[in-house]
């Protein structure tokens, strides 16, 4: 059966109805799930195979039967590896169909149908008694239900449902315990992440300064963790200014609450600076004694460095305070973890929650509507000084005293620059009420509000009325807009100019004037496992998980290329850096399909992914484009090559590859195509 959906197309920016799989949905939760990530984690399998052995060993040497509640299955490896240790009988819980459909094919094919029960529902609602899904209670509880933030997907609540109905008064648990740790630190750059910078303007009229608007200032920021590889993150990018501090720990073999709670740690800062971050991290201890023990710590926290687990599906946490506090060294502050039952938050106070009654119970909102239209690398990108000193100096070749300036980009501080910077007129597009709402507030912060004109609407939609009856003399755009994932879908830049061409007058400017499409092929130390088959897992075959997720793989959106912000992931480049694709913002978009071919000149290596980036051309020369570097700002794409596998062979000589690529100007359907010779 097939369905229609709808979906936008965020280059063209229209609706587009496609035929789809009636299974769709599920073909992409699969397709872009951490499983396989996950069975590639050697670290984590081992201490839950280690932690399980020892838990069956409790029970069997109390005589008892081991009855195993697994919830989360998955695969159902957790639940395998329980039989093998000895367990009498283990429930398997998972809410998620396919994945319990595939768990049912996998037990069956490992040989352990007669001693795992896979129950497809919701751990909340399976029924224990004579007629129930378990005819009885059980007494080992293993679970990984964990996210990066530890109680992000749920973990509490489910962990307090089971203790009160689905598992023995001290039953065994692995994991058996979880603290969180968190640690200090004053830092500029990820601060960038989540507060809006000054911007000083040189101009003839001397120096203007862009200022955020108040509300913004004092906003809390997102509620959401920002979740990153910490061990990329330079370390002269952070000050500590605290010791590593343990929070607050769980003992899941206990009734759990899902209440919300708050765990304070007096500490001395190290050093005098500015507090603006908390960094956060976790471990699970397998069994009581704490002998064996996952923890996701990075290197310079961790008790052996050279034993590091890559791993993406859990990584570290970045906390923004809710405002910048200053510190000075050896004065004693406290540090506060707040949590409810799905988000952990951090506050400074100076006494401890207890003693100064300020609790803070419920988790912070964005109320400037900031964070909420921005995500954290736009931020970023709308405060690297660099970046905006780019935009700076291609205006000023530009601007005229009577330039009629159009801005077209979501959220963009252009029209401000392009107003300080001499332009006799400034229109700018906000085509959602949010983010009109925003961008009023930041002009009238900066006493512009009579000074630039926002137009709500979509651009196509524009007439000269909307434009007080004159003709636009500079077209500009960053390009950024909020539906695009990947830097292609920024061309709908190209579409409005197209859109806007009768409004333009003679000689008008459109800045960026054209932008260019790059790829380097490359080799991923660690990124590749994402997508790499496992086939065995600690001895069991779980074959049949593979080919599930390479038939959603083999569906059209999940051939698309991915966004990675690759900073995070290190590689190095198998070929040159290669231009693909020029588009013209000069001319409207052509009626025909952009295409263009060629071969790439490979070294020896390993290909695993082939990175794309897109540089527009923000000057009227388009030979002084800024040079493109992979920052913590956009996501870059990845097209991968093929499904990577732990045998890859290395080329054993320099060798090409054949590359096809296209753009159709008004479908848009990028594909990349590998010829023969590889």
């Amino acid at each position: 059966m097939k369905v229609f959906c709808g979906r936008a197309n965020p280059t063209t920016g229209s609706v587009e109805w496609l035929e789809e799989d009636e299974h769709y949905d599920y073909h992409q939760e699969i397709a872009r799930s951490s499983y396989a990530d996950m069975l590639h984690d050697r670290d984590r399998n081992m201490k839950y195979y280690q932690g399980i052995r020892a838990a069956v060993s409790r029970v069997k040497d109390r005589g008892q039967k081991a009855l195993v509640l697994d919830i989360g299955t998955g695969t159902g490896l957790l639940s395998m590896m329980a039989v093998t240790a000895g367990a009498d009988f283990c429930y398997a819980i998972e809410v998620f169909k396919p994945m319990a459909d595939a768990a049912v094919k996998i037990v069956e094919k490992n040989g352990f149908s007669d001693k795992i029960k896979v129950i497809n529902k919701h751990s909340t609602e399976v029924t224990v008694g004579p007629d129930g899904d378990m005819p009885c209670h059980a007494n080992i509880l293993i679970t990984e239900l964990f996210d990066t933030e530890l109680i992000g997907e749920g973990a509490l609540p489910s962990y307090e449902h089971a203790h009160r109905h689905l598992v023995q008064a001290n039953c065994e648990a692995v994991p058996h315990r979880a603290t969180v740790y968190a640690q200090l630190v004053e830092s500029r750059r990820m601060w960038s992440w989540n507060k809006l910078f000054p911007i000083r303007v040189q101009t003839s009229r001397g120096e203007q300064v862009i200022i955020p608007p108040l509300e913004l200032e004092r906003c809390p920021g997102a509620p959401s963790v920002c979740d990153i590889q910490l061990n990329q993150v330079s370390p002269t990018d952070f000050t500590i200014l605290s010791d590593v501090l343990p929070m607050f720990s769980v003992d899941f073999s206990k009734q759990v609450s899902s209440s919300a709670a708050c765990h304070s740690r007096q500490f001395e800062p190290l050093v005098s600076g500015q507090a603006q971050v908390v960094l956060s991290w976790w471990d699970i201890e397998m069994d009581p004694e704490g002998k064996i023990k996952c923890t996701m710590a990075p290197f310079w926290a961790h008790s052996n460095p050279e034993e590091l687990q890559w791993r993406d599906h859990w990584m570290q946490c970045v906390y923004f305070l809710p405002q910048e506090e200053p510190v000075v060294q050896g004065s004693a502050l406290c540090l506060v973890a707040h949590h409810d039952d799905y988000c952990v938050w951090y506050s400074l106070q100076k006494t401890s929650p207890e003693k100064n009654g300020r609790v803070h119970p419920v988790r912070p909102v964005c109320d400037c509507q900031a964070h909420l239209l921005w995500n954290r690398p736009r931020f970023g990108e709308i405060n690297d000084r660099n970046r905006t000193d780019q935009y700076i100096q291609a205006l000023r070749t530009v601007l005229k005293p009577d330039s009629v300036c159009l801005c077209v980009s979501d959220g963009s501080l252009l029209s401000m620059l392009a107003h300080h910077l001499g332009a006799e007129q400034v229109f700018t597009i906000e085509n959602s009420a949010a983010s009109h709402r925003l961008m009023k507030k930041i002009f009238k912060a900066n006493h512009l509000e009579d000074k630039i004109n926002i137009i709500e609407k979509r651009p196509e939609l524009l007439t000269p009325a909307d434009l007080e009856g004159k003709k636009v003399s500079l077209l500009l755009g960053e390009p950024f807009f909020t539906t695009s994932l990947l830097p292609w879908h920024n061309l709908y830049f190209w579409y409005v100019r197209t859109a806007v061409d009768q409004l333009l007058g003679p000689g008008a400017v459109v800045m960026p004037q054209a932008a260019s499409l790059h790829v380097v092929v490359v080799e991923f130390r660690d990124l590749w496992r994402i997508r790499s088959p496992c086939g065995d897992c600690e001895g069991f075959d779980v074959h049949i998980m593979d080919d599930m997720i390479k038939r959603a793989l083999d569906f059209r959106e999940s051939k698309e290329a991915e966004p990675h912000p690759l900073w995070e992931y290190p590689c190095h480049s198998l070929s040159e850096p290669q231009q693909i694709l020029t588009f013209d913002f000069r001319q409207p978009v052509p009626l025909q399909p952009v295409h263009a071919e060629g071969t790439i000149e490979l070294r020896r290596g390993t290909v695993a992914g082939t990175p794309t980036v897109s540089r527009p051309c923000t000057s009227s020369t388009p030979h002084s484009t800024p040079e493109c570097r992979w920052a913590a700002r956009r996501p870059s794409p990845t097209l991968w090559r093929s499904t990577p596998t732990l045998e890859t062979s290395p080329w054993i000589s320099r060798s090409q590859m054949p590359w096809t690529v296209g753009a159709d100007p008004h479908l848009l359907r990028n594909k990349v195509e590998e010829g023969s010779g590889l």
